[in-house]
């Protein structure tokens, strides 16, 4: 028994000895090693996950994870660790402890970050198509109202032109200058991977897109060509703006508030004669009646319709995470802003929250996103800006009794208001209340899985919901001359309830494929989307409550069911193809045309990558060619129901008399049954380069594009429908156009960084038919806003859309003042008709130019965005229509001012196809100037920055009228975009 214990012993204490010598080596190993932690973070501080760390000339390496953190064991004779991570400057650090945390900065040789496209993201320098991406940093600052505000002067072919000054105004986007004629002209709004409605509005709001709150957007792409489009197909013939909004990201809890205070003022209003120039007109040229209603008063009536504006925006923002797989960002805003027009004003509160959890490291990955807005307007009666202008300015603004609430009106020996006689300006404004209440609400959930077993594949679903409600009230007391007649106004209207619904799931394949020196990135979907909108039947009463008329209840639905794919395939990291394909069904068609088919390609090719191009590459960094070729759809801006025999029930009041019984008709409308799909066929050549480390890139894109079977509503034979006009496919537009942008960091060191940003663009579009029959003759089809019973634009082949069509004017070859009434027989019959007329200019101007500049010193920073537009034109419809001796009367009981171009003409009446109304339009814009201080840090944690800025600095013009830049190129009554001063306070915790 002890003999057997002994043994037991014997053989632990020999197998100890053993076990010792075996671990003499790997202790020796373990005494050169050491372990090293740290953080990796990019400039703001926010971490990057999946940045290599590796041992400088070892194989041993590791990734940080989702927090930015690594670990890693490195031997005891370790010097160094490089630290590496996409578009990031490369970083070798000593290792001095066993914790390092480093800051990364952003490369400049690589071309920007990860762009987002349509369904999914792609690495900027892999691009083959036309995009453009404007981030938060290069965003327009100041009182920002719409998101389209942000990026206005910003890309090349892309023109935003605001509806006017009011807060309350939207504005007009176009992509390249849009592709159709009377379809939508609008871009397609992809707001966080839901697609908003083209050209959607709800009762109420004057600008749907404003309901985004401009604060929480991110960064702002747009796609322009075909090959970057296709992939929406129906929708995307005029380009595609991608909106993303800011997510949770970082480590710790980040909060920020941001306040700008702001005072607006009016810049320049109609050119009318002054109160001296008024009273000597009218006694020079008045009759002894008109000469009785000159007054005693000098009443400047834009004084006493325009007023200094305040506008604060409030912004609050808490980001970061709420556990380590849980990012959040969670914000709201208050806007203020009353217009310079007195009794406008919009009011808008925000809120937005943003969760992106992530789960199996990664691997799966939701995004909930929540965006609800309440606004409430007050819409000014814009009336009173005609007012404004022209009426007497020798009378007073106050009667001296109640009558008509104390407001001087024009009234006869009875003390009834004139027939045709134009209100007080003020008592317009002030005795017309119309309200609107608007509330929005968008939420969409993500879900992004990557499939572990199957390498590089990934599904994603994506659902969303956009739900609006929209109604007002509007109030004018009896008293009012507005509704004299009818006993003023006092009434509810709505609510309008819009609802969009989509569905969208796809698949995506990517991985690289070493062995054969390629990359596979293929995308496969389905789409379902799904709109409604709803209006209650309501009656407008008057202040009484007695019914002046209804409005019918009305129920528009439409849907689109979409199946795409794309293949982006990289060869040797230089030979690059893209290949799209998307086919949609839309039920504004026929079951025999519903479905089409949009393809397209598109080729590029990173010559910077070729082994002969290594000598050059010293001084330029990049340089690729690229080209597309693509087909895109088009269904907006049409009916619902346009292809299928619709009745509309008549209502209360017009019924018809049937043996003496009112009885309710149905009134058929005109319909189409063979419409289709609206096509364009695009072409699209662009080279990007990059030069000396990426302090100068440029890029150049030339761009043909042909839109066939367009919808436009054109005159049909009597009696073959139940209308005169019908929607048809008839008709053809080409375009193109050559775009040019060019990006310089000139200066960049420590205390000095000065960049500039520069962008231009030149398009020309023609329409080149316009009829059912091949080869037949197209007509002039007037189109454009009416001033009386005349429209100055037309449709015309080989002309581009919306040209004026007016007579030559002739002039007094001594006094150089044109002749009334006298204009060139440019068809030689002797006598001037219609046939004299002839296509002179567009609205649309040649070349649009951007130009952005920022220069700092230390913490202080200056800058700048112009704009200038060159070769629009624009008919002032204002000097026409107030600068003749007939506009200085239409009663007897009411003068009214005259445009100082009466000075020049001494018309008796209103020319109003005369050339000499048609005025170069073209401009130079600043459109901010803005300086800002940094404070940096100022107590522990807290950061402050504070900026003045002043918007609308200056307009340098030919043109006479109000504001060179208009939307239709008929100037009328413009609301002015006001000048403003804002001061804005921001901080960080």
């Amino acid at each position: 028994m002890d003999k057997a214990i002994g043994n037991v012993e014997l053989r632990s204490w020999l197998l100890g000895i053993l076990f010792s010598i075996l671990l003499i080596p790997v202790s020796a190993y373990a005494q050169t090693q050491r372990t090293v932690t740290g953080t990796v973070i990019d400039e703001t501080g926010e971490p990057l996950i999946g940045a290599t760390v590796k041992v400088v000339g070892e194989s041993i390496g590791a990734s940080t994870d989702i927090d930015g953190h690594y670990t890693l064991k490195v031997p005891a004779t370790a010097k160094q660790l490089a630290f590496s991570y996409v578009g990031y400057d490369n970083l070798v650090v000593d290792i001095t402890s066993d914790v390092i945390d480093v800051t990364m900065k952003p490369n400049s040789e690589v071309l920007d970050e990860v762009v987002v496209i349509g369904y999914g993201v792609r690495k900027k320098d892999d691009l083959t198509g036309s995009v453009s991406t404007v981030g938060e940093k290069d965003f327009n600052k100041g009182m920002i109202s719409s998101p389209e505000e942000l990026v206005n002067g910003k890309i090349a072919g892309v023109q935003i032109v605001n509806g006017g000054g009011s807060p309350t105004s939207g504005s007009t986007i176009r992509v390249r200058g849009g592709a159709s004629l009377n379809a939508s002209n609008d871009p397609l709004i992809v707001l966080d991977g839901v697609p908003m409605e083209v050209g959607g509005s709800v009762t109420g709001s004057g600008n749907f897109l404003s309901l985004i709150n401009p604060n929480d957007i991110e960064s702002m792409t747009i796609l322009k060509d075909a090959s970057s489009t296709a992939i929406y197909g129906s929708r995307a013939s005029n380009g595609v703006i991608i909106i993303t909004t800011k997510k949770g990201k970082g480590d710790g809890i980040k909060v920020s508030y941001q306040t700008t205070n702001s005072l607006s003022t009016k810049t320049k209003t109609s050119d009318m004669l002054s109160t001296d120039e008024f009273i000597g007109i009218v006694n020079e040229m008045g009759t002894d009646r008109q000469k009785s209603l000159l007054g005693n008063s000098r009443t400047n009536w834009n004084d006493q319709i325009y007023q200094t504006a305040f506008g604060t925006d409030n912004n609050l923002s808490v980001s970061g995470r709420a556990a380590h797989w849980l990012p959040f960002r969670v914000s709201a805003g208050a806007y203020y802003q009353d217009g310079i027009l007195k009794t406008d004003n919009a009011k808008r509160f925000t809120g937005n929250l943003n969760l992106t959890p992530s789960f199996f490291r990664d691997e799966l990955r939701f995004q909930f996103s929540l965006k609800g807005t309440y606004s409430k307007n007050r819409f000014a009666d814009t009336g009173a800006i005609w007012g404004g202008a022209t009426l007497n300015p020798t009378i007073p603004v106050y009667s001296g009794n109640d009558a008509f609430g104390g407001y001087n009106e024009a009234i006869d020996q009875n003390g009834i208001p004139v027939t045709g006689a134009l209100a007080n300006a003020l008592g317009r404004l002030e005795q017309y209340n119309s309200t609107s209440d608007v509330y929005r609400v968008i939420g969409n959930i993500d879900v992004d899985w990557n499939i572990r077993w199957v390498k590089g594949l990934r599904l994603h679903a994506t659902g969303g919901y956009d739900w609006s409600k929209g109604e007002g009230k509007i109030v004018v007391p009896k008293e009012a001359i507005s509704y004299y007649t009818t006993g003023g106004r006092d009434y509810k209207y709505g609510p309008q309830k819009n609802y969009n619904r989509l569905l969208t799931v796809y698949a995506n394949y990517n991985r690289d494929f070493d062995a054969i020196n390629s990359n596979i990135d293929a995308t496969f979907g389905y789409d379902y989307q799904y709109w409604k909108y709803t209006t209650p039947f309501y009656a407008v009463l008057n202040a009484d409550g007695v019914q002046q008329s209804t409005s019918a209840a009305t129920d528009q639905r439409h849907s689109l069911i979409s199946y795409y794919g794309r293949l982006n395939y990289t060869f040797m990291n230089r030979y690059l193809l893209t290949a799209t394909v998307r086919r949609d069904g839309s039920s504004r068609f026929s079951k025999d045309n519903r479905w089409g088919t949009f393809p397209s390609v598109a080729l590029a090719w990173r010559i910077s990558q070729e082994n002969f191009f290594e000598p050059l590459r010293g001084w330029v960094n990049d340089l690729k060619l690229r080209a597309s070729y693509g087909v895109t759809g088009q269904q907006d801006g049409i009916t619902n129901y346009g292809y299928i025999p619709v009745y509309t029930p008549g209502l209360d009041g017009a019924q018809y008399l049937f043996g003496g019984n009112p009885v309710y008709t149905y009134r058929p409308e005109a319909y189409n049954p063979d419409l289709k799909w609206e096509t364009t066929k695009s072409w699209n050549y662009g080279i990007d380069l990059a030069l000396l480390e990426n302090r100068f890139t440029f890029s150049a894109d030339f761009y043909t594009r042909k839109t066939e079977n367009l919808l436009a509503t054109v005159p049909v034979p009597a009696g073959t429908n139940f209308d005169k006009l019908m929607l048809e496919n008839v008709g053809n537009v080409d375009s193109k156009g050559l775009e040019l942008a060019l990006t310089a960091h000139l200066i960049d060191n420590k205390d000095w960084s000065w960049n500039v940003t520069a962008n231009a663009a030149w398009q020309r579009v023609r329409i080149k038919n316009l009829t059912l029959t091949p080869g037949a003759p197209s007509p002039d089809t007037e189109v454009g806003p009416w001033i009386d019973a005349y429209q100055m634009q037309v449709f015309s082949t080989d002309y581009a859309p919306y040209s004026f069509y007016l007579y030559k004017q002739l002039y007094d070859q001594e006094t150089g003042r044109p002749i009334e009434g006298l204009y060139a027989d440019l068809d030689g019959d002797g006598q001037i008709t219609n046939n004299d007329r002839y296509h002179c200019h567009s609205p649309a101007p040649d070349w649009i130019l951007g130009l952005s500049t920022s220069l700092r010193y230390k913490k202080w920073t200056l800058s700048t965005s112009l704009r200038a537009n060159i070769g629009g034109y624009i008919f002032n419809g204002m000097a026409m229509n107030t600068g003749a001796w007939e506009t200085m009367s239409y009663n007897d009981y009411q003068l009214n001012n005259l445009n100082r171009s009466f000075l020049d003409t001494r018309f008796q009446r209103r020319q109003f196809l005369s050339d000499y109304y048609l005025e170069n339009a073209s401009f130079l814009k600043m459109d901010n100037l803005q300086l800002m201080y940094d404070f940096g840090q100022v107590y522990k944690s807290l950061n402050l920055h504070v900026s003045a800025m002043v918007q609308n600095v200056f307009t340098v013009t030919k043109y006479k009228g109000v504001d060179p830049e208009t939307g239709n190129g008929v100037d009328t009554a413009v609301y002015p975009r006001p000048r403003t001063y804002s001061v804005t306070f921001g901080l960080n915790f």
